[in-house]
């Protein structure tokens, strides 16, 4: 075990509490999201054609509220289990979502939805 949390980064306990914290408004964020894009009718798959755009909910403060939930997720399992390794290949997954999903994603929707996916883009965030 100690080959995988090799080295604390805080007190086990508190770091137990601030991953736990982490992990469930990720999960409540995940929720939301998914209650947005089910009440429009539309995919919560990202390779599904999407319907519509919502615009309700969180999606009013983040284009991407499923993707900024599960980056919380992964973020307080981390934190939970005081993995510094974990916190540290954040920033490589973020890059590989925001460029091999995100931005794909943004294209199809900008050709399916045209000026009203632009409108909404320049309103509201990509993340936070």
């Amino acid at each position: 075990m100690s080959y995988a949390f090799p080295t604390p980064v805080v007190e086990p306990k508190t770091a137990l509490v601030i991953g736990l914290m982490l992990l469930i408004i990720g999960v409540i964020t995940l929720l939301l999201a998914f209650r947005g894009m089910i009440q429009h009718k539309t995919t919560i798959h990202p390779k599904g054609a999407t319907t519509a755009i919502v615009r309700n909910g969180l999606y009013r403060y983040t284009r991407n509220p499923m993707y900024l939930s599960l980056t919380l997720i992964y973020l307080g399992v981390s934190v939970a289990m005081n993995a510094w390794w974990g916190l540290l290949l954040l920033i490589p997954l973020l890059v590989v979502v925001q460029k091999g999903i995100v931005e794909r994603e943004e294209q199809y929707l900008i050709r399916k939805f045209g000026q009203d996916y632009l409108s909404y883009k320049a309103q509201v965030r990509r993340w936070l």
